[in-house]
């Protein structure tokens, strides 16, 4: 491609950060912001051993997240395996002197929430983490993806990394949303319509009016789950929702530095004619509020749908895939997902942990109460005291969840919110393997609003059904 042929936002990106490439096809990329958490051991392990130091500490931000407690407020004894990895973290970032969120920091919390709420995640940048929920970040224009150990302790030492360059895939999405939807209903849309290996080698960028019409909290959603499709990252294209959210963000620019960047930032879109390798056309206005059934992001339907049926499945793989999924989850095809009783909610995780998913949980459990198990874990500390200020944590207290403090909690299960054997939740976060939330628990992935529903019904219910 000639440098005036049209280009998309992900060219641009690239191009701009390419230091060299290799014969095998790979490039060697400029990365401007690295972001570390408490599994990030290994790489500093790698880096102690070879006797080199952290290039870059000024574009490197360390959080704990994965193994801090959610019921114990900081200075309470905590399990020797979680307390390890936290002072370790801390450890590390003193020696190397890197600005690190820890406990007591309020502006700790989980890595994909702190990044864009600090103004760490700006447009037009890269951006790595040691976690392959990094996509969140291309929510800002970024190009932001997850990195393993080796990678990390490459990108500690060089503030460089080889990558093979995806292809490109459009996903448009035009119409607007109707009342309830959000953006998790679209991307598990996505995702079921394409498969969760349909974005394979790919990023994505999402476009469309109603991409335009998401908050940066919906943005942050849709491209935080990129990655359940097999997508390397996603995008979408800044514009003046993304400024007004990292205008006088701490460590965005500020002043004559604000001004000039903006105008770059403005020029972040892909030009009229770009080539793209795929692409795909999603109608907005059509979509149901959607729930999981199975044991990946794939096995979604509307909530008005039933548990499908493996027998009609289109290839013998996936009606043994199907089939092994209904039998750990306990459902049998045919019945109403608005028939499946739950046994626990959790609302929060990098997916959906942000103000105004709380906002959206609070606003179904008003004045009702739970009849499950339910508990509410802020995506930062901030996060959490912006709720509590609106009096959210009041609202959910009343209705009989639980209010925690910030983790990745029961997302991921590292920190000890597990689930019990058999139990069936209702989550808002981005995978429902098995075991994700503790062995043989079975999970139903949602917005905010529908786990909100499940907890005040004790079912997967539409929360628009709500009086």
């Amino acid at each position: 491609m000639s440098g005036t042929a049209p280009q998309t936002l992900f060219d641009k990106i690239w191009r701009r950060h390419e230091v060299a490439r290799d014969p095998g096809g790979r490039t060697l990329l400029y990365i401007d912001r690295h972001l570390l958490h408490e599994g990030s051991f290994h790489a500093f392990a790698q880096l102690r051993e070879s006797g080199r130091k952290v290039r870059r500490p000024d574009l490197t931000f360390a959080t704990a997240d994965h193994y801090v407690p959610t019921v114990n407020p900081p200075g309470v004894v905590m399990a020797d395996r979680y307390k390890s990895k936290i002072d370790g973290l801390a450890e590390n970032a003193s020696r190397h002197h890197i600005v690190h969120f820890g406990l007591g920091d309020v502006r700790r919390g989980i890595v994909h929430v702190v990044g864009p709420e600090q103004g760490i995640t700006l447009p037009g940048a890269t951006l790595v983490c040691g976690d392959s929920h990094t996509s969140t970040h291309g929510a800002l224009g970024a190009l932001a993806f997850g990195i393993g150990a080796s990678e990390v302790a490459h990108v500690l030492a060089t503030q460089t990394l080889w990558q093979k360059r995806p292809r490109q895939m459009r996903i448009d999405v035009s119409g607007g949303f109707c009342a309830g939807i959000t953006a998790k209903d679209l991307i598990l849309a996505i995702i079921a319509k394409i498969g969760a290996g349909g974005g394979a080698g790919h990023s994505f960028e999402y476009s469309g009016e109603a991409i335009r019409s998401l908050d940066m909290e919906g943005r942050l959603t849709l491209c935080n789950m990129s990655i359940e499709a097999g997508a390397r990252c996603g995008l979408i294209a800044p514009d003046d929702t993304t400024f007004a959210y990292l205008d006088s963000k701490p460590f965005a620019p500020h002043g004559a530095a604000w001004d000039r960047a903006l105008r770059f930032w403005r020029t972040l879109l892909s030009d009229a004619g770009a080539r793209f390798d795929r692409e795909l056309s999603i109608d907005a206005s059509v979509l149901e509020p959607m729930v999981t059934w199975g044991t990946s992001p794939q096995d979604a339907s509307p909530i008005s749908g039933v548990v499908p049926d493996p027998a009609k499945a289109d290839s013998a793989e996936r009606r043994a895939t199907m089939a092994h999924a209904l039998e750990y989850m306990g459902l049998a095809p045919g019945t109403p997902l608005t028939s499946v009783a739950v046994d626990r909610v959790f609302i929060g995780s990098c997916t959906n942990g942000r103000i105004t998913d709380l906002r959206a949980a609070a606003a179904v459990a008003k004045g009702r109460r739970a009849v499950v198990p339910a508990f509410v874990s802020p995506g930062s500390g901030l996060v959490k005291d912006a709720a509590e200020a609106e009096g959210l944590d009041r609202i959910f207290l009343a209705a009989g969840f639980e209010w925690r403090d910030s983790a990745c909690s029961m997302c991921v299960g590292m920190n000890g919110d597990i689930g019990a054997p058999g139990e069936r939740i209702a989550s808002t976060s981005n995978r429902n393997f098995e075991g994700r939330q503790g062995a043989k628990v079975r999970t139903h992935l949602m917005s905010p609003a529908m786990a909100a529903a499940a907890a005040v019904t004790g079912k997967l219910t539409d929360m628009r059904t709500l009086d």
